[in-house]
């Protein structure tokens, strides 16, 4: 598998880590949304963090983030779950800029910083868990760290980067997230900084072939960490025919009637992964009755 992902503890088990490749599934999006590639590194880095986010849930839960920062790009959604699957979307998938002071695809200028990242948690419970914290950057990486750090209070380091060919596909696309846990000392935080600020992007590491083992060497050179579990990461949607039949169904019967006697059927498209569904006069008038 070349997109995956990995769940460590490191440091004597005072650092929670985990380090992914999502080169393919950042290019199924871009494929799926035809996104420029300003809007393909917004997307990707999002969805690669969503994922790290979804990896440290369990059993069934998923969790759903939404980055609006009043930037030309509008909203940035992603979901995912506790397996490594993971979808995403923007509004505005046509927005690229030339590259800004440091070489880098203008990812802040796309997002825009006057505006919030939310969480969603579906636990599982009667009420979802939510947090929302305000946009501090628009690089993507900077805000879910500050989200960690403000609404989770819980000390992160996130890097994730996306690169792309001139032709608009996705070269190169990952991340690592690191979490502080109880009883970590204070050398051993002053460490991972240091090693931090030495290592070169996450993207350009992926784009020289490291995997996700590749990345916690790169992460702890001194191999001080014991890996929890691997998993397959993968572009996937969970939307059906079905789930938007039940949608129409819910507009109400005067709505349906319309449907059928001025379009003759319906027609629905997935935000997430621009599936079609058509729906015949039929189907309309079996929900109905």
């Amino acid at each position: 598998m070349s997109d995956y992902f990995i769940r460590a503890l490191a440091c004597n088990d005072t650092l929670r880590v985990i380090a992914t490749v999502t080169t393919d599934t950042v290019s199924e999006a871009q494929r799926r949304h035809g996104t420029w590639p300003t809007a393909t590194a917004a997307i990707g880095r999002t969805m690669t963090a969503t994922m790290m986010m979804g990896a440290q849930m369990k059993g069934d839960e998923t969790i759903t983030v939404t980055l609006q920062g009043g930037g030309p790009i509008g909203a940035i959604v992603a979901d995912a779950d506790t397996k490594g699957n993971v979808r995403g979307y923007v509004t505005n998938p046509e927005v690229h800029f030339e590259l800004n002071q440091k070489g880098k695809l203008d990812v802040a200028r796309a997002v825009g910083s006057d505006g919030f990242l939310s969480v969603v948690k579906d636990l599982g419970l009667r009420e979802n868990f939510t947090g929302r914290v305000p946009i501090v950057s628009g690089e993507i990486g900077d805000d879910f760290t500050y989200y960690f750090v403000k609404s989770e209070q819980i000390p992160s380091a996130v890097g994730v980067g996306v690169l792309v060919n001139p032709d608009h596909s996705v070269k190169a696309s990952g991340g690592f997230l690191i979490q502080v846990l109880p009883g970590a000392e204070e050398s051993v935080i002053t460490r991972v900084e240091q090693r931090l600020s030495e290592i070169p992007p996450i993207s350009r590491l992926i784009d020289e072939g490291r995997t996700a083992d590749d990345l916690l060497d790169d992460l702890f050179p001194d191999h001080n960490y014991h890996i929890l579990e691997k998993e397959p990461v993968r572009f996937r949607c969970t939307c059906s025919k079905e789930k938007f039949g039940q949608s129409i169904a819910r507009l109400g019967a005067s709505e349906i009637q319309t449907m059928i006697e001025e379009d003759h059927g319906a027609d629905a498209t997935c935000r997430f992964c621009k599936n079609n569904y058509h729906f015949t006069e039929a189907d309309l008038e079996a929900m109905l009755h």
